[in-house]
């Protein structure tokens, strides 16, 4: 049965426990705390909306998070929410709430440039449906961010609109492609971000910049007017600074679209009810075989104190084996290719010379390879589901490495040299399309954040989200912010508006 937006608003901040800030500082409050003070009349949405953009204006010079800030956009959508607001009409959680898109996320009349050369002026005609449906919610669009070109990398550095840099450590990668939206988020811009995630591209940044990243379930919100890059394996999902905030944004852009082949017509519950749902029942499954090697020891260490957390609150755990993965998002590369051979034969030049590389190894990919390793996919999604006869839900580090400096990470684009494999315990979850969260856990030694990964059997988003909420309220982790100051001067570029 669908959700009413006032039941969900009474669950969702019966739920929460909004931070409590002063007006100069309401750029701190979680996505719920920043509702409640729009409830209660303790600031408008106007205020807010400035409060973001402000500290956009102060920090993003040094970060490189947005490609496009919407001004007056957001500005005229605020007043208009609290308008509403004040005329009785409200509706939900999102009204009048300071939100921005990852920028290969289509938006009508704004433009939307997947952070390419090639679509440096490209101005959608109509909206991504995620987008319709939280313009729909009364959210306001602050403006579009910054990602690795065409969500093909895990780095957020390799972009036309120059690299973003990691909040806790700005000389650092933040993770890829969602970086910008991960950054946002961190660094208080916005209080939610969207994302799109084909091999760890919403949980990756998540981990490395300290915030929730929630990858749905393959199929449970719409993909419809994101630009691709493989439609196999492409998921789009909420970046939030607490768990009950990302249930609040998947509430909004779950559901059934029809004119997205890929869309599963299926019931949407109400997932502010799992924010403090019991948890004790709840059987945990560790895939020590292939998640758990070559971890760094800070990972490794962080990573174990969290599980000793989780078996507090959880029915207990246990070791379990996944189906062997052999293929990556390079798996649907013909895909890739499909998407772009309007483009990429007569305008190569167009593109950032690393996703050239990778566009020529996807338009080479014979036929037979991409339909025997798609078969395999579809395959590995029916067999992954018996994990989850003797557990509920799946538990992993989210990355196995810190993050690496932006400049080796450029380096080792420019010369061919392999990356670590940053999405090693994030592509596969892609491939199975389940529904998996990375939570803040720990950080390094110099304060980067360290993820956890927690993972639930198709459309069990309600016990990923409980048992999240669950950790989140037994540690302190999510409510560590990185210092932002001079320190980000010799970093600063310029502001594309």
């Amino acid at each position: 049965m669908p959700v009413s937006r006032r039941s969900f608003l009474a669950s969702s901040l019966a739920a929460a426990s909004p931070l409590r800030a002063a007006a100069t500082d309401v750029h701190q409050l979680t996505l719920l705390g920043a509702a409640e003070a729009l409830r209660t009349r303790q600031t408008t949405s106007l205020e807010l909306t400035k409060a973001c953009l402000d500290r956009i204006a102060k920090y993003d010079r040094g970060l490189n998070s947005f490609i496009t800030v919407t001004s007056e956009f957001a500005l005229e959508a605020a007043r208009n929410a609290d308008s509403e607001r004040a005329a009785g009409r409200i509706r939900g959680p999102l009204h009048g709430i300071p939100i921005a898109l990852k920028d290969n996320i289509d938006t009508k009349g704004i433009r939307t440039t997947a952070a390419s050369a090639l679509f440096a002026d490209r101005v959608p005609t109509e909206d991504a449906e995620v987008w319709r449906r939280l313009q729909s919610a009364g959210a306001v669009l602050l403006g579009k961010l910054n990602l690795h070109e065409f969500a093909a990398g895990g780095t957020s550095a390799v972009t036309f609109f120059g690299p973003v840099r990691n909040p806790y450590a700005p000389d650092r990668n933040c993770g890829g492609s969602s970086g910008g939206s991960a950054v946002a988020i961190a660094s208080d811009f916005a209080y939610g971000t969207l994302g799109t995630d084909t091999g760890g591209s919403i949980r990756t940044p998540a981990s490395f910049c300290g915030v929730v990243g929630f990858k749905p379930t393959y199929g449970r919100a719409s993909i419809r007017g994101i630009i691709p890059l493989v439609w196999s394996l492409d998921h789009v999902g909420p970046l939030t600074k607490t768990v009950a905030d990302a249930a609040v944004l998947l509430q909004a852009i779950a559901g059934y679209d029809d004119l997205d082949i890929d869309c599963v017509d299926r019931p949407v519950p109400n997932y502010a009810k799992a924010i403090g749902a019991p948890t004790k029942a709840l059987r945990l499954g560790v895939p020590r075989a292939s998640f758990f090697d070559k971890l760094d020891p800070e990972v490794a260490s962080a990573v174990e104190v969290a599980l000793g957390v989780l078996s507090r609150l959880a029915a207990g755990q246990q070791n379990v084996v996944l189906p062997a993965v052999a293929y990556g998002p390079g798996a649907g590369g013909a895909e890739t290719a499909a998407y772009h051979l309007p483009y990429y034969p007569k305008s190569q030049g167009a593109y950032m010379p690393a996703t050239r590389k990778g566009l020529a190894r996807s338009a080479a990919m014979p036929a037979t390879t991409y339909v025997e390793s798609m078969r395999a996919v579809r395959l590995l999604r029916r067999q992954v589901v018996r994990a989850f006869d003797t557990v509920d839900l799946l538990v992993t580090p989210t990355t196995k490495l810190k993050p690496y400096p932006i400049a080796e990470a450029i380096q080792r684009v420019e010369t061919d040299k392999p990356l670590p494999p940053t999405l090693a315990n994030t592509s596969q979850f892609n491939i199975f399309g389940l529904p998996t969260i990375s939570i803040p856990c720990g950080q390094f030694a110099d304060g980067v954040p360290i993820g956890l990964q927690i993972t639930g059997a198709p459309w069990a988003e309600e016990k990923v989200l409980a048992l999240a909420h669950a950790y989140e309220q037994a540690t302190d982790w999510h409510k560590r912010r990185p210092t932002l100051d001079s320190a980000l001067a010799p970093y600063e570029v310029k502001t594309t508006l």
